[in-house]
């Protein structure tokens, strides 16, 4: 299969190639032994939180919360004070990013975050480009990435492709997600730069938590995004957060949330801060949510290699053993989406939609 086939195929469960067919509808006469490959929707963790309940619940009386502002003499003055200590403890505990040395941004999902460090690091020098500054990925990339670059056709950025292809001598932005969402590879920066060819790098940690893969030493990068909805699986919540250590980085990423939604929802903000808390709490303990959720993407991923084997058509990335510094203990990476292969059909995706 060739290798633009094998970016359809794994990215048909983030949306770029709906399997309409897929999709169950009145004239299906068996839907529920189908497979929906439009959304990557993290309902799998409904059932720890079920018996969680009082612990991630929140009361918020009517009379509290109305103003746009949390703490105005803050950086990001509509940040909850409680989030911010929710999510320090959070990465303190987990130990997968250095946050004591950062300002927190957090964003309507860590989409809105992207679309703010795309501005923030091109908005400075904007009198000076001759043309859109090229944003970049290692394929296969998440398949939101070029639409989030080319959406408003902005005059600061734009999609640049594969990062790499890329080879003009001219300032990027490449964005490095790790864990790789949607082959599950650990990655690096892979654009070499040079006195002409000036990178700036945005880390996409969605996914670098635990329960999808070992976890070395915590990560410490200039601008860092994380997400609720991979974290603790509250995908409806909307909260991304942003690690960022330049200050003037920072600030302009909260004028554009300001000017673009004028900051984000206390409500789910609050929600978040909670949520956080009770995984901190929870760590090492009967009720660790990352242990249920390695357990329970463990025993998936055994399932799928089982089918697969027998299948004798797809065969599916295997992954190294490594040493994970939160369980103390040596594992294989159970990503959230499997990179499906298939070198007998020309074209997989349809393949797979039938």
């Amino acid at each position: 299969m060739s290798a633009s086939e094998a970016v359809k195929a794994a990215q048909a469960s983030n949306g770029s190639y709906c399997a309409q067919s897929a999709i169950p509808t009145k004239k299906n006469k068996s839907s529920e032994t189908l497979i929906n490959l439009e959304p990557g929707d993290p309902t799998m963790y409904e059932t720890y939180w079920a018996k969680m309940e009082d612990k991630g619940s929140i009361m918020i009386p009517g009379g509290q919360k109305l103003s746009y502002f949390s703490s105005a003499d803050d950086l990001c003055w509509f940040m909850e004070p409680e989030l911010s200590d929710a999510i320090r403890r959070l990465h303190s505990v987990v130990g997968n990013a250095v946050a004591e040395d950062k300002f927190i941004v957090v964003g309507t999902g860590s989409t809105q975050l992207l679309f703010a460090a795309l501005y923030a690091l091109t908005c400075t020098n904007s009198h000076l480009l001759d043309q859109p500054v090229p944003v970049v990925s290692a394929a296969p990339f998440y398949s939101c990435y070029p639409g989030i670059a080319d959406l408003v056709r902005s005059g600061l950025y734009k999609w640049g492709g594969d990062a790499g292809k890329f080879d003009r001598e001219e300032p990027f932005i490449e964005i490095v997600n790790s864990p790789c969402n949607p082959d599950g590879s650990i990655r690096g920066p892979v654009v070499p730069q040079n006195d002409s060819r000036k990178g700036k790098l945005i880390h996409d940690f969605a996914y670098f938590w635990p329960q999808y893969t070992p976890i070395g030493a915590p990560a410490d990068h200039d601008i860092m995004l994380f997400t609720l909805s991979k974290c603790t699986g509250h995908a409806g919540s909307r909260i991304g957060w942003a690690l960022v250590k330049d200050r003037s980085l920072a600030e302009k990423m909260v004028g554009f949330i300001n000017i673009a939604t004028i900051g984000v929802s206390k409500d789910a903000q609050l929600r978040a801060a909670k949520l956080m808390g009770a995984l901190a709490d929870q760590c090492g303990r009967e009720n660790d949510f990352f242990k249920y959720g390695q357990r329970l993407l463990t025993d998936r991923w055994r399932r799928l290699r089982e089918v697969v084997d027998k299948s004798e058509v797809f065969t599916v990335k295997d992954y190294e053993s490594d040493y994970c510094s939160f369980f103390k203990d040596i594992f294989k990476p159970n990503p959230a989406f499997a990179w499906l292969s298939c070198d007998h059909i020309s074209d997989t995706a349809s393949f797979l939609q039938g």
